[in-house]
């Protein structure tokens, strides 16, 4: 699975701090943080006719983030959604849209680790891109990566942290081993999630996914879990090991950048009959009815 290029985003304009520039001439001094170590937060929407999925969820999980790391200057929501409808009315977007959404400590004096260096404040990032759900739907292959996940004593995973070496070398496996993604497992050597999403497993109609103890919470796999228990769906968050996931009936993954879809391989084992199952569908079809009605209208406002 590799995302292609869309045409459309040929001469899309980048919001850097609020200027909004054209993607060829847009860009980041080599004395932002995020240049010299990966240190910034992120969160990834979508866009569906002039309205983004559970923005202020995805806000909250940046701010908090943002406080994780210590950031002394995070911009208040309604300076975020200002300039993220900027950048919707400045590419003319209204719908299948994915924005990046990236926060960093912003510029450094000089250069070096030490956050005392960075004296002007942070620096935002919105890249909005017309993309659609990235995985097929017909059934996604996975493989077990070597690349363990961190518990919350190592580094935190409910801090959206923009080091995503962890991810990058794991889907690095997977493309070795000429699979969609990677499965994760934690230091205990049970299921995390894969290199960019959760999973969730089905057995005998109970639903399931792993703690977060080496994940982060996931907006849409809180969704998920909340449409389990409206549609009375059977589900429980614990420890599930490898040989669980091979026995699975029905296998599944979930994010913001491809929505729900469904597993079909893991490690060379067939999941169920390997089609995607009618739980999945189920929640798939109830996932599509909660945007529908839940998506919060972005505008340009006073910040």
């Amino acid at each position: 699975m590799l995302q292609t290029y869309d045409s459309r985003n040929a001469d899309l304009k980048v919001n850097i701090n609020g200027e909004l520039l054209h993607r060829d001439v847009a860009g980041i001094s080599p004395f932002d943080s995020l240049v010299q170590g990966g240190d910034g937060v992120w969160e990834g929407l979508r866009l569906y006719q002039d309205g983004i999925f559970k923005l202020t969820a995805h806000l909250d999980r940046l701010r908090c983030s943002a406080r994780a790391l210590a950031f002394e200057d995070i911009p208040s929501h309604s300076a975020i959604i200002h300039e993220i409808a900027r950048t919707l009315e400045a590419n003319g977007m209204h719908d299948g849209v994915h924005i990046r959404l990236t926060l960093s400590r912003g510029l450094k004096i000089t250069s070096g680790m030490d956050p005392r260096l960075n004296q002007f404040g942070s620096t935002l990032i919105v890249l909005a891109e017309y993309k659609p759900p990235v995985y097929r739907q017909g059934g996604l292959s996975l493989v077990t990566s070597s690349v363990r996940r961190f518990r919350p004593d190592m580094l935190d995973p409910r801090i959206h942290h923009n080091n995503l070496l962890q991810s990058i070398m794991a889907k690095i496996e997977a493309n070795a081993a000429h699979a969609d993604d990677a499965m994760m497992l934690d230091d205990r050597g049970f299921i995390a999630e894969t290199n960019a999403t959760h999973l969730f497993f089905v057995h005998d109609n109970t639903v399931s996914t792993s703690r977060v103890l080496a994940c982060p919470e996931g907006v849409t796999r809180g969704v998920v879990l909340d449409l389990c228990d409206s549609l009375s769906i059977a589900c429980d968050v614990r420890d599930i090991s490898q040989a669980e996931a091979f026995a699975a009936d029905e296998c599944f993954c979930t994010g913001t950048m491809g929505e729900l879809a469904a597993v079909t391989m893991i490690d060379g084992r067939t999941i169920g009959d390997g089609s995607p199952g009618p739980i999945m569908s189920r929640l798939q079809e109830a996932f599509a009815a909660v945007v529908a009605r839940e998506c919060e209208p972005v505008a340009i406002r006073e910040a």
